[in-house]
């Protein structure tokens, strides 16, 4: 298999379709990474599915360089990226090529993702700069989730859709190798994707991206519902776990297990 690299993930756009799964430890990385998918995500998402946290906002970036560094040893073939999170670009410039310099040097990062607005273009110039590679996010962000009033979706109407599309395209004059759109319409996620070179990966954004993520405990069954309505599982293995689990609780209660075939003489 081909080692996926930002080049590499730049020329798939309208060739073949880009594949991002989210993977916060080493053995989940090393099963994605043998599946084929081109981008492994280390998602800030680690809050919501690994900590138990109600959202994104506690994770740390010393929490975030621990989880990258130990997916980067399941890689052999993807490209890994990993998100910036909460404040740690936000503050300055400096900051944020800081940050984004810890994690290529200290996590085994090939590149950084951030939720931009309008005030961050300039710091994905900065990060750029350092050369690092910048995957921007835009739509819903999970880090302004205050801010929007919740997880909804974005560019409802005309005006919203036009300042994402607006965005899109000074996001790629500003160097980023890619983006994702999240919980936008469809027809507005085909009209960003057609509008910019670098490719677009979706999440709730319809099929017309050049590419899609989901987060690999919702995508194989392990997450409890509800789920978001872009979510599709492909696995029940919440149930399998737990059937598994309830039968070693009865085994251990009655005496059935250990048997002498798991004992030594």
């Amino acid at each position: 298999m081909k080692e996926i690299t930002v080049p590499v993930i730049g020329s798939m756009k309208n060739k073949e379709k880009i594949v991002m799964v989210t993977a916060y430890d080493a053995p989940t990385a090393k099963i994605v990474d043998e599946s084929g998918v081109d981008i492994v995500l280390v998602g800030d998402s680690v809050g919501n599915v690994i900590q138990g946290l109600p959202n994104t906002l506690p994770v740390t970036v010393d929490e975030m360089i621990y989880h990258t560094k130990i997916v980067s040893r399941g890689i052999q073939n993807a490209h890994l990226c990993a998100d910036m999170p909460f404040m740690s670009f936000q503050s300055s410039n400096k900051d944020a090529v800081k940050n984004a310099g810890r994690f290529v040097k200290e996590s085994g990062a090939e590149s950084v993702k951030i939720e931009v607005t309008e005030d961050y273009i300039d710091t994905i110039r900065e990060i750029r700069k350092a050369g690092i590679p910048v995957m921007g996010h835009i739509g819903l962000r999970p880090q302004s989730v205050h801010d929007m009033g919740g997880y909804k979706l974005q560019g409802r109407d005309k005006a919203e859709g036009a300042k994402l599309v607006a965005l899109a395209k000074k996001i790629e004059d500003a160097g980023a190798f890619s983006l994702v759109l999240e919980s936008i319409p469809q027809k507005l996620a085909k009209k960003i994707t057609r509008s910019i070179k670098i490719p677009t990966i979706g999440i709730g954004a319809g099929a017309d991206c050049d590419g899609q993520v989901l987060v690999i405990n919702d995508l194989v069954g392990l997450s409890e519902e509800p789920l978001p309505k872009f979510v599709k599982k492909y696995a029940e293995i919440r149930d399998l776990m737990k059937k598994a689990t309830e039968e070693y609780v009865d085994e251990v209660r009655t005496g059935t297990f250990p048997s002498k075939e798991h004992s030594y003489d």
